[in-house]
């Protein structure tokens, strides 16, 4: 029986990878994996056409590589990568690209992995949050926000994939615990007492796996996706019990977290304050039950802490 060939764009990355791996390693066979990466003799490229994908090299800011990699395919999960370059009008570029070529290969459906345009919730004249780069409130958010219309222009069958925050930032992204000047564990957001909606980034692609499943009852839909939604407290009691050390939350205002520097950090306290000041909102737009319906492996928080405690650095 012939499978329908499902385009998965970083497919050696977090959200793409776990796709992948989901479609390869489903016993019904249900799809086959194109597996697109810049570097088609990379190590994880090399690993994932061992397991069974075709494995394509091309590069999203390459629009013929594209047409040339979408070719033929059936369905495509499409992401980009803002924290490789920190710039919203390449992400947009790159969304665009990716858009123009699924809508000339006639793809049947694209899985857009994408978040909120916070412009919609807040004017840029909203002093209440500094306008960034000119024209963006929260960069990363806003420039995938954006493309959504994109897609909807250019009459792309498409299912919105709203994402949440990764627990694997408390791995690899500088968020993890960090010992405050007595020696104890500290994580910090500006997020008040509101709760952030999170998730393994593995589980994004999973839960992709279950949307390309059921086409038709998602096509031209907005589905937003988390494993927990916990306070940053309880997201510390969670750490403190796995990690066997006290982890404490220590909430700061925005305008702290915005100026304690690292590139993104404004980008980042302004996603934080937007969360926590539209809280409400977020976090109705994310549903872990149907989360877990998509990907019945879907993991809560002590779930993620328990197989990748060792991972964190206490540093």
């Amino acid at each position: 029986m012939k499978r329908d060939v499902v385009v998965v764009m970083g497919a050696t990355g977090a959200q793409g990878g776990g796709l992948a791996h989901a479609i390869l390693q489903d016993p019904d066979r249900t799809f086959a994996v194109r597996a697109i990466s810049r570097d088609s003799k990379s190590d994880k490229a090399v690993e994932l056409a061992k397991v069974g994908a075709e494995v394509v090299a091309a590069d999203v800011d390459e629009p013929e590589s594209l047409k040339r990699a979408f070719d033929g395919a059936q369905a495509a999960f499409l992401v980009t990568f803002y924290w490789n370059h920190f710039s919203p009008e390449k992400e947009l570029a790159q969304a665009t690209s990716m858009a123009k070529a699924a809508k000339a290969a006639g793809l049947e459906h694209v899985i857009w992995s994408t978040l909120e345009d916070t412009r919609r919730f807040m004017a840029l004249s909203d002093n209440r949050m500094p306008t960034l780069m000119g024209k963006y409130k929260v960069p990363h958010f806003d420039a995938k926000g954006e493309a959504d219309q994109v897609f909807r222009d250019l009459g792309v069958p498409a299912t919105f994939l709203l994402t949440s925050f990764y627990w694997d930032n408390y791995i690899g992204f500088g968020m993890g615990p960090k010992p405050g000047p007595d020696g104890v564990l500290a994580i910090t957001m500006p997020m008040g007492k509101t709760k952030l909606p999170g998730i393994a980034a593995v589980d994004i692609g999973k839960c992709a796996f279950g949307l390309l499943k059921r086409r038709n009852e998602f096509l031209g839909k907005t589905v937003g996706i988390c494993g927990e939604q916990l306070t940053g407290a309880e997201m510390a009691a969670e750490l403190t019990k796995a990690l066997g050390r006290e982890v404490r939350y220590n909430d700061v205002p925005p305008e702290v977290y915005r100026g304690f520097g690292f590139p993104g950090a404004d980008d980042l306290a302004n996603m934080f304050q937007f969360k926590r000041d539209f809280n409400e909102a977020f976090c109705a737009a994310r549903d872990v039950k149907l989360s877990r319906e998509l990907n019945p492996e879907l993991q809560n928080f002590a779930a993620w802490l328990d197989r990748n405690k060792s991972r964190i650095s206490l540093e």
